[in-house]
């Protein structure tokens, strides 16, 4: 899949559907020459043009005028000499210069695909599945090695992205900016997707016209965040959600990201990924290195929905791991909205007891269960029982659940602390602070130091004492504020900068300990619902909640918005109570419970509160969901009309194989101009008849996908759901 030219001085990365291709140039510098749908043979085509370009400089070994990096499509661009756009390296050395100038060394190419040390990535299960190539370059002056790394998968649209740096000389380095991947593509009239938001509101996809100077996208909050997610997309002006080419970058990472774009001065565009410069420093001493986070950029000539099913494929298949990766997901009830923080085993045993006859599977225990917490003002970092709540412990509440049936979860927020707490007692120390500093609070908690090994111990050891006695199938794992005041008592002066990225480290390093020691715990990442969703933590925990927003008509929205990177395995979605908590507005139950169908199932209301109406209703929505979950949760997800651009909502799942259809359509607002919907299916085999068992009709595939379905114009009412299920005759 890789191949090195020697006489063109090329590399090349090709699989069967999509190539990459890259040079050595004059001066031994990285030339970006083409990313896209496969070619089977290069002839040059691409090799810089030499023009003398005006205040543009040339290289200092050369009197070529024509020949300069300010306008050179490069791999890896260096600072401050002779490339004026945005550099992906800035180094500043002992005797303060920041200048970087990094050129070709050497190359490798190994079977498979090497880890990450101490980071979550892709992966392959063998290593015949992909191939990596590993250029070295060197900066002399500085001397320092930098190791680009590059994978191919034989069988993905994929290629994976990471940046090395090795201190080899006898002065310590100061790393500033480190970009784990750059591209610069030729002039293109591009557009580029985001997915911003906000709390309750996250993954709103906006689309822009990609002009001239910088466009940057990042969080600084040391989370993913609701507000910016780690990933973009540069497509076609044309590109739909089923045409046109679309080539996504997604960043591997759960801190402070940054996606700079620049459109220089004859339109060439280049785009750069990684740790967010902001606030960031890393000291390299001799003979130490510096790892990136991966970046993952997937390519796809079928729209939005190709590009979508790329990183589906690759997130579900080979970035979430373990017992679950591919397992059917539980439906559980959490007793959140039911009981808050008013709870007693009576309660929790009145909630099980009405749980399991409805077919409910697992009960989870949310916040409130442990320290002296009867609201959000105390007890974070004290992981032992409420004993005045729990008077017969967790084991007897655990006990109880598996003893109906049902599995059993529980809620922890391993990252915070409390000023009202043991922990704080005994090390304030433990807490983010700068002394003599106020320090931030945000819902009444301090953020726990994760850049110090004995303060992950300390919380790794704690909660062990809980899963070593308590037989527990399931952990909420919460992340209730970003991180202010991130500076480190224990660290000196010379390394503050390296809290914010050393505290994720630390984080994944109690992660992977957990899933390690408990592999039998299915693992849900949650931050205020959906402030850190992104593909680090599906590393650990194959899905998280996308947004404490349980509304059903914001839900189809944030769920659309979230299902243009990430797969339907990875995004839970209740039931709640209407009116809607957050939002007041009333949906019908069959309205929320087809919105939350589309997803991992579940509910999160007061059971004693359901009419005997709304029981019947749940039990046939759990009977239903349990027939199709395999379908839902792994099938082929695909969007077909969208909330923000239309008054309809649909999507679909199809199994592999083709041969089974889930339809969701939705609509949002009545009006009395009695519109006429017509949906059109995709992704069915033409060639098959499909048995819709709701209507008991049959329909052609090539007939739903070209011909479609009339919705009927005389159901009236605002927030309308239907469903159809189509199996292959």
């Amino acid at each position: 899949m890789i191949t090195f030219d020697e006489k063109q001085r090329v590399f090349h990365l090709k699989n069967k559907t999509i190539s990459y291709l890259f040079s050595i140039e004059e001066g031994n510098l990285l030339s970006h020459l083409y990313f896209g749908p496969v070619i089977r043979n290069y002839h040059g085509e691409r090799k810089y043009p030499r023009v003398d370009r005006g205040f543009s400089g040339n290289l200092p070994e050369s009197m070529d005028r024509t020949y300069s990096k300010d306008d050179l499509l490069q791999e890896y661009s260096g600072n401050n000499t002779g490339d004026y756009r945005v550099p992906a390296i800035v180094i500043k050395a002992e005797n303060g210069s920041r200048l970087t100038d990094f050129r070709y060394q050497s190359y490798k190419i190994i079977p498979g695909k090497p880890k990450l040390a101490g980071l979550p990535a892709s992966y392959v299960k063998s290593d015949d599945e992909a191939e990596t190539l590993e250029v070295t370059l060197v900066d002399n002056t500085i001397g320092a090695q930098l190791v680009l790394s590059y994978t191919i998968y034989n069988e993905r649209p994929v290629i994976t992205r990471n940046a090395r740096l090795v201190n080899n000389s006898n002065q310590k380095l100061q790393i500033e900016k480190i970009a784990s991947m750059q591209l610069d593509l030729t002039k293109h009239d591009y557009d580029v997707i985001s997915v911003p938001g906000q709390y309750a509101l996250e993954r709103q996809p906006e689309r822009q016209e990609l002009r001239r100077g910088i466009t940057e996208f990042s969080s600084r909050r040391n989370s993913s965040s609701h507000h910016m997610n780690p990933f973009v997309a540069l497509v076609d002006k044309n590109t739909t959600e089923f045409t046109g080419d679309a080539m996504g970058v997604l960043l591997v990472y759960s801190g402070n990201h940054q996606f700079t774009l620049e459109k220089d001065q004859i339109d060439q565009i280049r785009l750069l990924t990684g740790i967010n410069d902001y606030d960031f420093e890393w000291v390299l001493q001799p003979g130490e290195s510096f790892q990136t986070p991966e970046a993952i950029m997937g390519f796809s000539q079928q729209g939005l929905n190709g590009m979508s099913h790329v990183f589906h494929s690759l997130l579900r298949d080979r970035v979430a791991r373990g017992k679950y990766q591919y397992a059917d997901r539980p439906i559980v009830i959490n007793n959140w909205e039911a009981t808050f923080f008013d709870f007693d085993d009576e309660k929790l045993d009145q909630i099980i007891d009405e749980a399991k006859p409805l077919g409910i599977e697992m009960f989870v225990l949310d916040d409130g269960w442990f320290g002296h917490r009867n609201d959000d003002n105390s007890s974070l970092g004290d992981w032992f029982v409420n004993q005045q709540k729990l008077t017969g412990g967790l084991k007897r509440v655990a006990d109880r659940t598996h003893k109906s049936g049902m599995k059993f979860g529980l809620w922890f927020e391993p990252e915070m602390i409390s000023v009202d707490s043991e922990l704080y007692k005994e090390h304030p120390d433990y807490a983010l602070h700068e002394p003599n500093r106020g320090m931030t609070l945000s819902r009444n908690q301090l953020v726990l130091d994760f850049s110090r090994k004995e303060v992950v111990d300390n919380i790794f050891n704690q909660m062990c004492l809980i899963l070593d006695k308590v037989p527990l199938d399931y952990i909420k794992w919460d992340f209730n504020r970003n991180l202010t005041e991130v500076f480190s008592s224990a660290a000196d002066p010379e390394h503050q900068g390296e809290i914010s990225h050393r505290y994720i480290l630390g984080l994944y390093d109690l992660m992977e300990r957990l899933v390690t020691r408990y592999p039998n715990i299915l693992f849900e990442g949650c931050s205020g619902g959906g402030g850190r969703f992104d593909a680090g933590i599906l590393y650990y925990m194959p899905q998280s909640w996308p947004s404490d927003d349980t509304d059903a008509v914001e839900r189809l929205k944030i769920q659309y918005g979230t299902s243009l990177t990430y797969p339907i395995s990875s995004m839970t979605a209740h039931v709640s109570v209407s009116p809607n908590q957050q939002t007041g507005r009333s949906t019908s139950f069959k309205m929320r419970g087809d919105v939350a169908m589309s997803g991992v199932f579940g509910y999160e209301l007061d059971l004693a509160d359901l009419t005997d109406e709304d029981r019947q209703m749940v039990k046939e929505q759990i009977k239903f969901y349990k027939a199709h979950r395999h379908l839902i949760q792994y099938g082929d997800f695909i969007r077909l009309e969208s909330p923000f651009d239309s008054n309809t909502v649909a999507w679909e799942f199809v199994s592999p194989d083709k041969s089974e259809a889930l339809l969701f359509m939705f609509k949002q607002l009545h009006t009395n101009r009695f519109e006429i919907n017509n949906t059109k299916m995709a992704g069915l085999d033409p060639t098959i008849d499909y048995h819709d068992e709701m209507t008991d009709k049959t329909y052609g595939g090539d007939e739903l996908m070209n011909v479609g379905l009339f919705r009927d114009p005389t159901h009236t009412g605002d927030f309308l759901s239907e469903v159809h299920y189509f199996k292959g005759k």
